[in-house]
């Protein structure tokens, strides 16, 4: 585990350890004199029963949250999972102009259908040129560090080559996105690669890999991590130690899968499987009756079944779900109201400083920093996404465009009034406010000072009220 102790969440119970076992092919035979131990997230040691290198295997894992199927070259479902973009339909088919001629760029794209990720549904996607896709709702520098799918994260260059593409395909049942023909930042003498990844509906994750020309453990991830696997990550918010009136939020990764890179070789593939989790039950029965490994728990005001470490844990806790469900059954939920009140302080998932952590440790100290760069509005062509949701700027309130009509409607009387009165003065409306005029006009005289000048009332002199006189009389 390259991330180094404290990482996992063996201690605190919330990554649990794989089963593992190996199945061979029809007709081949296991060597248990050939035994290889690994090392879990959770700590603990596997036994993972080995072939002779001619023979090939097909390696299967239980993550809690998928199951995974490694195929070797010789295994037929290895090709059929490769999804040929070159002989699909090509209305259906986009070359990524920005990603295929940049470095270290990554950029937000719209899927066609909802895509469950470890029980969320996810509508957007972030492709990245370093051969991953971000699974994350908000953009940030560290999108290598969690919630990524990453059939091979590593320092691609695509502008380095012509033929370097960055290919996506969707037909509404699948999308796929293909690092075609890429060349490693300082390893172009080494070769191209080619693979892909592909989201299917129903929630399965495949890695597929066309050409991989050299050994991956080989690959350096002094300037920018080398992964491959699945990972996942929640936000929660908490006073900044600085600023005590703000809070800083901070990214908690609490599941992660990681293949044995030494197994990813040319025609090889990956097939993940999603399991059940607490978030498809939709009501409380099913919720706490479920059978599943995770600690399901009902929380009666989101209406919501969850173990607590999920995409909603900040809301899982602003609305003290933890609380709510010890020692309660569904039938004392059934008396309550429906709807009760929110929490004091609304949770907004785009508030405060972002902070990445894995566990309780800075991802800045577990990983290479990433310097890529998020285009997250541009589609497949480069330009602006019209349909993300996200809108920049501060939204005008109703009231105040009525205040500023209005205003605008007064002045204008004002001064359609006064050039009326100005141009008819005999008329009743002249006439209404010559009558009502003061008697005596303030003269604002100048006054000269040494320093500077100033100016202040004085009264009218006796030839002045006299002529304000006659003009009463007249």
């Amino acid at each position: 585990h390259d991330e180094g102790p404290g990482s996992g969440w063996a201690a605190k119970g919330i990554v649990r350890g794989w089963n593992r076992r190996a199945r061979e092919s029809p007709g081949q035979v296991s060597e248990p004199d050939r035994t290889q131990l690994s090392q879990d997230l959770g700590g603990g040691t596997l036994a993972m029963d080995t072939l002779p290198d001619d023979r090939t295997r097909v390696v299967e894992d239980n993550h809690s949250y998928y199951v995974s199927r490694l195929y070797g070259p010789s295994e037929p479902r290895s090709r059929q999972l490769w999804v040929d973009v070159a002989e699909a339909n090509r209305s259906q088919v986009k070359i990524h102009t920005i990603l295929s001629n940049t470095h270290r760029q990554a950029s937000r794209v719209v899927l066609s259908f909802d895509f469950p990720f470890y029980g969320h549904l996810l509508r957007q996607i972030t492709i990245a040129t370093g051969g991953f896709i971000f699974m994350g709702d908000v953009i940030h520098r560290m999108l290598t560090a969690t919630q990524y799918v990453a059939p091979l994260m590593a320092n691609f260059n695509p502008g380095y080559s012509d033929n370097s593409t960055v290919v996506y395909f969707d037909n509404g049942t699948v999308f796929v996105v293909q690092w075609d023909h890429v060349y490693l930042q300082g390893w172009e003498d080494r070769g191209s690669f080619t693979f892909q990844a592909a989201l299917h509906r129903d929630g399965r994750i495949v890695f597929g890999y066309k050409e991989i020309p050299m050994s991956v453990p080989e690959i350096s991830s002094s300037q920018h991590p080398v992964k491959t696997g699945l990972s996942d990550a929640f936000m929660i918010l908490n006073p900044s130690p600085d600023v005590p009136e703000s809070r800083r939020r901070s990214i908690f990764e609490y599941h992660r899968i990681e293949l044995d890179p030494s197994k990813i070789t040319s025609m090889s593939a990956v097939e993940f499987t999603p399991l059940p989790t607490c978030l498809q039950h939709r009501s409380c029965d099913a919720c706490l009756s479920s059978d599943l490994s995770f600690n399901c728990s009902w929380c009666h005001v989101l209406q919501r079944c969850s173990s607590g470490f999920d995409r909603y844990r900040q809301e899982w806790m602003d609305y003290g779900c933890a609380q709510e469900a010890e020692g309660r059954t569904c039938e004392d939920f059934q008396d309550e109201y429906h709807n009760s009140a929110s929490p004091d302080t609304p949770f907004s998932p785009y508030d405060g400083d972002l902070t990445t952590t894995s566990s309780s440790l800075f991802i800045d100290s577990l990983t290479t920093e990433d310097d890529t760069k998020s285009n997250p509005y541009a589609g497949g062509d480069g330009l602006q996404n019209n349909l993300s949701p996200k809108t920049k700027g501060t939204p005008v309130h109703l009231g105040t465009i009525v205040g500023i009509v209005l205003a605008v409607l007064l002045v204008a009387a004002i001064i359609l009034a006064g050039i009326y009165i100005n141009g008819h003065p005999t008329s009743n409306a002249a006439l209404f406010f010559m009558e009502r005029r003061p008697h005596h006009w303030p003269a604002m005289k100048f006054r000269s000072h040494p320093d500077h000048s100033t100016y202040a009332e004085v009264e009218p002199s006796g030839h002045e009220k006299e002529g304000f006189m006659e003009a009463e009389q007249c």
